[in-house]
């Protein structure tokens, strides 16, 4: 009998999930959460065999349960389900050696073939996770434009991205029309959205 856990922090998805697994025959649900730090600690208290966890939670994200199981409990196999088909996810993902990392989308019977696959030592992702990965483009700003944009991101103003980056207002206005022009975006929050998907901030 595998074990399982289930770290998902919407309830809905989370009980019908739980339910679609529990009926297969050599599969047992130990438990579920829909907070990342209460998955983490009841993890390691129930040893289960595969823990299926959603990135985006409160209290801890998915990617830094798998990061915290990997360095304490590594027998313990992780798939990773997600919404997500970012790249800089996905290298976390891999970062954290995970066994798996599907998307949720992906239908039901090919999660369970996932976990008998990774109980197996198989690893197993997503194929449209693995293109996006390989025709991932580089980062067109430079690591300054960077830094500008990730500040506008993070919800500063002009003056005050300007101040924490130690520049004029003029200079961090001028990046900002640079940034545009380089990812073909017509705002900032375009712009912003376009960096995000790609990785790069």
């Amino acid at each position: 009998m595998i074990k399982l856990y289930l770290a998902e922090d919407q309830q809905l998805l989370n009980t019908a999930l739980a339910g679609i697994l529990d009926l297969e025959d050599d599969l047992t649900m130990a438990g579920t959460a829909v907070n990342g730090q209460v998955a983490l600690d009841q993890i390691e208290t129930l040893q289960p065999d595969v823990v299926l966890l959603d990135i985006e939670m409160p209290g801890m994200t998915g990617l830094e349960i798998a990061h915290q199981l990997h360095t304490r409990q590594p027998q313990i196999k992780v798939i990773i389900l997600t919404t997500f088909a970012q790249p800089s996810y996905f290298k976390q993902a891999i970062s954290a050696e995970v066994a798996g990392y599907l998307l949720k989308d992906g239908p039901s019977d090919d999660l369970i073939v996932a976990i008998h696959s990774v109980m197996k030592g198989k690893v197993v992702y997503a194929p449209e996770l693995v293109v996006g990965l390989t025709t991932q483009t580089e980062n067109p700003l430079s690591e300054r434009e960077t830094e500008v944009l990730r500040a506008i991101a993070n919800g500063l103003s002009t003056k005050q991205a300007a101040e924490s980056l130690f520049l004029s207002d003029g200079t961090v206005r001028n990046y900002m029309s640079t940034i545009l022009s380089k990812l073909g975006a017509s705002n900032r929050v375009e712009a912003i959205q376009i960096a995000r998907h790609n990785g790069w901030l």
